[in-house]
């Protein structure tokens, strides 16, 4: 017998909640994630400089370039000099949306543990060893949910502490999921 995604529903969607769950605690309970951002010590100027700019929703960034060889320009390298560079990111005004990002973060989860299903079908046969289905999810659950935060820290200026912690995140997640799929991965017929 083989196994199919159909046969994976129930760690699909246990392995769901469960990451689910552990991004709660993290963010609700633990808080470690406060820190990632700073205020700024004039933020009231500076929210009122943006908002008189009228920033359409999405990302900016200071000063802007078209592209890079606009860099090779002698007012755009004295912009860089005299600062600040900066990333931008306007959101709709008002306070978040909390029930659509709930649902976003549990989608995100959600398909994140079907692509990790799809790779375990591919590579595990009914009956395998819990560990062996556990530390395959794990790791395939761990990239799922994090490697793509690297980049951030590269190129967008983010703390390299806070993308530490976002791969913390991704470890728990990708061992909550790999918990569940062990646990309920389908015996050998």
């Amino acid at each position: 017998m083989s196994i199919s995604l159909l046969h994976l529903w129930a760690p699909i969607l246990l392995g769901t909640f469960l990451a689910w769950i552990a991004s709660g605690v993290i963010h609700m309970v633990i808080k470690y994630h406060n820190s990632d951002y700073q205020p700024l010590s004039n933020e009231d100027e500076v929210m009122d400089a943006v908002r008189n700019g009228s920033p359409t929703m999405g990302s900016h960034n200071m000063p802007y370039c078209v592209d890079m060889n606009e860099m090779k320009n002698e007012s755009m390298q004295q912009k860089y000099k005299n600062g600040p560079v900066a990333f931008l990111t306007v959101l709709p005004t008002g306070m978040p949306p909390m029930g659509k990002l709930m649902l976003q973060q549990i989608g995100f989860f959600l398909f994140g543990s079907v692509l990790i299903a799809y790779c375990a079908v591919l590579a595990l046969e009914p009956g395998t060893d819990y560990m062996v289905i556990f530390r395959f999810v794990a790791t395939t659950g761990f990239l799922a949910c994090g490697w793509g935060v690297i980049p951030f820290s590269i190129w967008y200026g983010h703390l390299w502490s806070t993308t530490a912690k976002y791969l913390l995140d991704a470890l728990i997640y990708g061992l909550v999921v790999a918990g569940s799929f062990a646990w309920l991965w389908p015996a050998a017929a």
